[in-house]
């Protein structure tokens, strides 16, 4: 079967280690960790991973946060994948920096990435999984945050939360949402 991972993030430099690219992170994580690299294509860039007989391509668009849908939609058609089969991987305001919450449908929470997938895809029906990167900004400062670098102490985290989140893509692939939902959604215990 085949899957389209989706990390959301901008591309260029000076996003390149912003807390909206962390969807791009973790895939960059997830080829590395697969000794693949990305290839650029149109709408974005792409690489492909195999897991137990599954062929999953993971799409890092070039389109720009805010215009996601139109990369997800032409990879979607191009790659003849089902819409069950997306996963979009994204940061999220709203949980605690690190924590997973993963969901097989929903609202875009005010996400301009997860908007254009909606008016793109025509639904709100495919999963997704929102890494949490906290709301830890002054009012009114949500876009520096959000388009701001990691802190000296996120740093250290992020290899562990790419792991997790490898870890969720993998159950979603090879469990199916349910399951995976179980796994993402449990917090995890760091190893001391």
């Amino acid at each position: 079967m085949n899957f389209l991972i989706v990390g959301l993030g901008n591309i260029g430099v000076e996003y390149a280690n912003t807390r909206h690219n962390i969807g791009f992170k973790v895939l960059d994580a997830y080829a590395k960790a697969s000794n693949t690299s990305f290839i650029s294509g149109r709408y974005g860039s792409t690489a492909e991973v195999s897991l137990r007989g599954h062929k999953l391509t993971l799409l890092k668009p070039s389109t720009y946060m805010n215009l996601s849908g139109k990369a997800v939609n032409y990879w979607m058609q191009n790659l003849k994948i089902k819409q069950e089969n997306i996963l979009i991987v994204l940061d999220d305001l709203a949980l605690p920096f690190g924590q997973l919450r993963m969901r097989k449908k929903g609202s875009n929470g005010g996400h301009n990435g997860l908007k254009n997938i909606d008016e793109c895809l025509g639904n709100n029906e495919y999963c997704r999984l929102r890494v949490g990167i906290s709301d830890n900004f002054a009012k009114g400062h949500q876009v520096d945050y959000v388009l701001g670098k990691w802190t000296s102490e996120e740093e250290k985290e992020l290899p562990f939360i790419e792991d997790n989140a490898i870890a969720a893509i993998k159950a979603f692939v090879s469990l199916g949402p349910d399951r995976a939902m179980n796994i993402a959604n449990t917090k995890p215990k760091k190893e001391e």
